[in-house]
């Protein structure tokens, strides 16, 4: 595994072009420590925090060198205007400089491709004959609708979700738990601006997360079953999946241990 980390970052960036963010997103170098020209030793995450920073510290002090955390959210999203030690973005970029680890992010890019976070979800779930919800370019685009086959009840569906995604909670709109359904959307993340997209789908059912009171008003009325299964759950699984990918083009990576969820449920 000697892939340099310039040379991992120029295979993603072919793949995912950074280009394709949204105007508001931030994707790419958030921290870039001098790190380029290193054998590449990736740490992936879907939230770079301080617990994963210093997951990459202690693996560099017990012997597994990690010189960049890829990240799927960005951790600066709007202009910073002073970086405080203390502060965790500050605190965060003073440590990357100190253990000379970089900090990647790969978004709303990512959002889009082929194997992305919303491809992952339509496999898990074993869709088939998908298509993106809102397409952008080239046959990408945000989300993922699909045939689910075999058909399932409703029942049998929330069943699987929690079965393959392990959600801490689960909330779906009401609805007969016997209704078949045949076409599922699924969009990992913040999915709910997409309603009224999935809507004209055809989808039945909708996999997505963040969604408030009136998005399952707005399903409703829309005679669309909106399922809401968390955040972490819906796009945790994408990094395993970049895991999986930078293995197979010969980067050594693993999979944060650090990462988590930050809502509990009592």
């Amino acid at each position: 595994m000697n892939m340099k980390i310039s040379e991992l970052i120029n295979w993603f960036e072919a793949w995912a072009n950074p280009a394709w963010q949204e105007k508001w997103d931030n994707c790419g170098w958030q921290v870039e420590p001098g790190v380029l020209d290193q054998k590449a030793r990736v740490l992936v995450c879907l939230t770079p925090t301080l617990a994963v920073m210093q997951e990459a510290i202690t693996l560099c002090n017990t012997g597994t060198h990690i010189n960049l955390i890829f990240a799927h959210h960005p951790l600066i999203f709007h202009a910073t205007k002073s970086l405080v030690a203390g502060d965790s973005i500050g605190e965060m970029v003073r440590l990357a400089f100190i253990h000379n680890i970089g900090i990647y992010s790969a978004h709303t890019n990512f959002d889009q491709v082929e194997d992305g976070t919303a491809d992952v979800l339509a496999q898990i779930l074993e869709l088939k004959e998908t298509r993106p919800i809102v397409p952008t370019q080239s046959g990408l685009g945000y989300g993922r609708v699909g045939t689910l086959v075999p058909n399932a009840t409703l029942n049998e569906l929330l069943a699987t979700i929690k079965a393959r995604l392990s959600p801490p909670n689960l909330m779906y709109s009401p609805s007969d738990f016997g209704q078949v359904i045949e076409r599922v959307a699924v969009l990992g993340g913040s999915g709910a601006s997409f309603i009224a997209d999935v809507a004209k789908s055809g989808a039945t059912a909708y996999l997505t997360s963040d969604c408030k009171f009136h998005s399952f008003q707005e399903s409703r009325d829309l005679n669309l079953i909106l399922i809401d299964a968390g955040h972490y759950a819906t796009e945790r699984p994408a990094c395993n999946r970049l895991v999986e990918k930078f293995q197979m083009i010969g980067a050594f990576s693993q999979l944060s241990k650090l990462d988590e969820d930050f809502r509990l449920f009592y």
